[in-house]
Order: C-alpha cells, then sequence, then structure tokens
C-alpha cells in the first residue's frame, strides 16, 4: 500500500511471552491430540489441522476485541478455542460427546460461538465471504466501533462469491479485513497449480480493496498489524490482508501431505519460521526462563490436553430425544403452525394418510 506507514515495532513483557508461549503450545498440542483421536477412528468425518499456522488466529486475537466478529473456513479449531471454548469442548465435540462445543452434533468443520461472537466454522469452500461481510454491514449498521475479520484460504480466493462480497464491502465502506490464510498449499497441490495470480493480496484490487503482505509466522508481527488494521478499516472501509502461513499435516486427514512438497521443506520451516519456536527464540535470547522453565509449561499443557481427552471420552454420547433438539427455534408462529398441521391431519381416517 503506497503511501501508508505500517507498524515495525512490538512491546512484550515476561508475563506476555511466557502467557503466549503457554497459549500456542496448547493449540498445537490439542491439534495434536485431535490427529492421534481420528488415526484411532474416535474422529469421524472431515478434520482439518490448524498446528503451523497458531500465529496467524492467535495473533488476530490478540489484536482484536471479543465485540469484533470472526469468520473462517472448516479449519477452525483453534479459532473457536481462542473464542471462548476449551480443550475438553472441542475434544468432545470432535468426537461427538453431549459435552462439546455444539453438543456433539456439529463436528470439526461447524464449530460456532454466538456469545463471544464466532461465526463459524464453514464447510463450503468461500462460503463464508459474504456472510462476514453481511456480518459487517451489521456492525455499520447499528454503530458500532468494531469489525469482522473474515477468513479464507488460498483455495477460497478463487471462488466468485468472494470477489462478489467484495465489491459489496468497497462499496459501501464496510468494516470488513478480508484475510487471505496462504498455507502455499490446497488439496494435494501447490497454489502454484492452481492459481493463475499467487499474489493473494492484490486479488481483490478489481474492487478497490487494498491489500498487504504478512509473514505471518510472527506472532507479534500479526497482532501489531491487525491493530493498524482495525483502525484503518473502521476509518477507510475494509482492507486485504494475506497471512503468509504454513500448516505441517496435509490438507485434511486424507490428504497425506507428503506427495507434492518434501519432508526437507516442512523440516525448514519448522526450525526456522515455527510461530512457537519463533516465541522461544525471544524468551531465550533475553533471559526471560530457561529452557527447563519452558519445558516445564509444555509438560503442563501436556498434562491439560491430555485430561481434557480423558474427561471427554467419559461423557455422554447424545441420545435419540438430541435429534431433533437445537434445529428450530420455537415461538407463537411455529407452535400455532404445529396444531394447525396437527388439526389438519386429523381429518384424515386413521392409516390412510
Amino acid at each position: 500500500m503506497e503511501g501508508i506507514k505500517l507498524p515495525t515495532e512490538a512491546e512484550t513483557n515476561k508475563a506476555e511471552l511466557l502467557e503466549y508461549y503457554k497459549e500456542l503450545n496448547t493449540m498445537r498440542r490439542m491439534e495434536i491430540v485431535l490427529d492421534n483421536l481420528y488415526k484411532n477412528r474416535e474422529i469421524r468425518g472431515f478434520c482439518h489441522l490448524y498446528d503451523g499456522q497458531e500465529s496467524v488466529a492467535f495473533g488476530i486475537e490478540k489484536a482484536i476485541t471479543k465485540e469484533d466478529c470472526i469468520i473462517t473456513a472448516y479449519r477452525d479449531h483453534c479459532q473457536a478455542y481462542l473464542r471462548g471454548y476449551t480443550v475438553h469442548q472441542i475434544v468432545a465435540e470432535m468426537i461427538g460427546r453431549k459435552t462439546g462445543a455444539t453438543k456433539g452434533k456439529g463436528g470439526s468443520m461447524h464449530f460456532y460461538n454466538k456469545e463471544h461472537n464466532f461465526y463459524g466454522g464453514h464447510g463450503i469452500v468461500g462460503a463464508q465471504c459474504p456472510m462476514g461481510v453481511g456480518l459487517a454491514f451489521a456492525l455499520k449498521y447499528l454503530k458500532k466501533p468494531n469489525v469482522c475479520v473474515d477468513m479464507y484460504g488460498d483455495g477460497a480466493s478463487n471462488q466468485g462469491q468472494l470477489f462478489e462480497a467484495a465489491n459489496i464491502a468497497a462499496l459501501w465502506k464496510l468494516p470488513t479485513i478480508f484475510v487471505c490464510e496462504n498455507n502455499l498449499y490446497g488439496m494435494g497441490t501447490s497454489n502454484k497449480r492452481a492459481s493463475a495470480n499467487t499474489k493473494y493480496y492484490t486479488r481483490l484490487g478489481m474492487a478497490n480493496v487494498p491489500g498487504i503482505l504478512l509473514p505471518a509466522h510472527n506472532v507479534f508481527y500479526v497482532r501489531e498489524i491487525f491493530k493498524w488494521a482495525k483502525k484503518y478499516t473502521l476509518e477507510n472501509g475494509p482492507i486485504c490482508i494475506e497471512a503468509l502461513t504454513y500448516r505441517y499435516h496435509g490438507h485434511s486427514m486424507s490428504d497425506p501431505g507428503i506427495t507434492y512438497r518434501t519432508k526437507e521443506e516442512i523440516a525448514e520451516i519448522r526450525k526456522n519460521k515455527d510461530p512457537i519456536g519463533v516465541v522461544k527464540n525471544i524468551i531465550l535470547e533475553n533471559k526471560v526462563a530457561t529452557e527447563d522453565e519452558l519445558k516445564e509449561i509444555e509438560l503442563q499443557v501436556r498434562k491439560e490436553c491430555d485430561a481434557a481427552v480423558e474427561q471427554a471420552k467419559a461423557d455422554p454420547l447424545p441420545g435419540p430425544e438430541d435429534l431433533y433438539k437445537d434445529i428450530y427455534i420455537e415461538g407463537e408462529w411455529g407452535k400455532n403452525y404445529i396444531r394447525h398441521v396437527e388439526y389438519d391431519m386429523s381429518i384424515f381416517p386413521e392409516g390412510k394418510y
């Protein structure tokens, strides 16, 4: 963006660094235990893991508030955690227990927390993008000083509905931060084989939405850029941020992830650009904590996540009585309609309808 001065520095302290280290490790460990549960056939259906990308979701959350809206695609476990669900509630949801985030009936792709303005969790590629613009419209209509973070992947960047949504957002100057999480690969292929233009931050320029390329492995860089972006969006309208990141697993559990990239590439990212490693290096270089103290935090996280798994496994499954619950909101019109239908049906002789 020409003529715009972006932040280049961030301040932190010991308490914050240790908090970040624990939270990033919790997100990573949660995804690892979900990976194991899936491989043990205790999770059914789809499962898209986020390990490697934690600094994006975490950095965004540290820049905004729970009054700001977030909507994302199907790689959503960590967003759900950061928006208020516990590891236990997330694991319970994944293995179909009543104590899960959506009572065991939504699964991996459909986390949702209206109380904290997290609107999913969407399985259809790019379908959340126009919904995010709708949320931004509501914020502006209600004159709230908040934004909607509208997250999608590099694959969804090729969906037509994204461009339609960007056009409306720009036309009405809606407070939308479009966030393309570019983890370099789609389902079974490099993004260079699927997109003619892989400079995703430029893609919404057709609607006059300015863009920024953000190397997103450093959580502090992500945090400061999104603090700036929130202020910019409230004053000027939508912006697009391409968060350059990396996923360690395949696209989903059905994708081994190593047929189209090398193990050496993954190892190189883990060594030099891992989100947790970046924070760990800052801590050690500044003598904020020792290696042993950090290992103690990691051990504590492991124990907490393992305990959440055991608790979830012991929780009850939904029963037949839960099948039709939480589908419709029952109101007076609905009650009258049901009575009306029951009354009409009664005019037929028994067994004739």
